[in-house]
């Protein structure tokens, strides 16, 4: 997440229209009769309704990969440095495996070169794309495992688990990693300026996760379109895991071009440098006085700052929301 946003954003997110699933129609062949279901249409309910509980050591093996690809390149994986293509050039190579579609996009930042990645998966109405992304530059003084490896790495077992599952939504599934965001969300809001009002509208949501294991984390969900939110509320009262409304990142992460353009928006959050009170401690744990992530743009952002429990929900939490919003 960078650090500040001049001309912060205010404007409220465009309304959206509900992203609804099909009814499943039925016939009653008696008074009292149990419904006797279409068989294809029921296993294509089945199929589509089981969001995939991510392995947590997947997700974590990600992180081990960008903390050694920082660590033989000076460090850290910002924008413009060596370890930023290599973070790149990694998630990469996983998706063309995987059978994904992808597209580097280019573009200069501070007289260096930076780099988007997408991922398209084949099938589904393109008319109406579900997207999920993160951030995958570190600022310079580290290597970045939680802002934002931990993002980047669970939007990669999410895809990665799309191609295992060989999903077939009834929306196309997009997947993005931004660069230099850690200079002002100047990789996503590159892309955004260079969609066409027709493929901008064709965007259904964009879900970013932005810090996602904080070492001392609280649950955050972004408050701009009401049916996204509601899905990640939905997953964490499943879980009985209060959340709050994420307010400490608002507009400061990739989310913010895309809501700036009517793009309904969601993600979520376990907070960077604001203190976690004596309240948010006695319902999630972790220690009240302190910073959410004292590590927060620091060298110290190493895979040693993340804490598992945060980094296990929040994926699966994400995923749950790809599989729901994309049905």
């Amino acid at each position: 997440m960078k650090l500040s946003v001049p001309g912060r954003t205010t404007a409220t997110a465009v309304a959206v229209t509900v992203l609804a699933t099909t009814a499943l129609l039925t016939t009653s062949t008696a008074a009292g009769a149990a419904p006797a279901p279409d068989s294809a249409t029921s296993a294509r309910s089945v199929k589509l309704a089981a969001a995939p509980d991510l392995p947590l050591a997947n997700v974590k093996a990600h992180l081990t990969q960008l903390q050694s690809i920082a660590t033989a390149n000076g460090g850290n994986r910002a924008h413009g440095r060596t370890g930023y293509r290599a973070s790149l050039d990694y998630v990469k190579a996983k998706l063309d495996a995987a059978g994904f579609t992808t597209t580097i996009q280019q573009f200069t930042a501070s007289s260096r070169t930076g780099y988007n990645l997408i991922a398209d998966w084949p099938g589904g109405d393109t008319n109406q794309v579900i997207m999920a992304g993160s951030h995958l530059d570190s600022v310079s003084s580290g290597a970045g495992i939680n802002d934002n490896g931990s993002g980047s790495a669970a939007v990669l077992e999410i895809a990665l688990a799309v191609s295992r599952a060989q999903y077939q939504p009834t929306k196309h599934l997009r997947f993005a990693w931004w660069g230099a965001e850690e200079l002002g969300l100047v990789g996503s809001r590159y892309h955004v300026n260079n969609l066409s009002a027709a493929n901008r509208a064709r965007i259904s949501g964009y879900l970013n996760f932005d810090m996602i294991g904080s070492p001392n984390p609280g649950y955050f969900v972004y408050d701009d379109d009401p049916t996204i939110e509601q899905t990640f509320k939905d997953y964490y009262a499943g879980l009985g895991v209060p959340t709050e409304i994420e307010t400490e990142g608002d507009g400061r992460s990739d989310h913010a071009p895309f809501k700036n353009v009517g793009v309904p928006v969601g993600g979520l959050f376990t907070g960077a440098s604001n203190t976690k009170s004596a309240a948010q401690a006695a319902k999630w744990g972790g220690t009240s006085g302190q910073a959410f992530d004292r590590c927060y743009h620091s060298s110290c952002d190493t895979t040693a700052n993340i804490n598992d429990t945060a980094l296990d929900r929040n994926s699966d939490a994400a995923a749950y929301a790809v599989w729901e919003l994309s049905e």
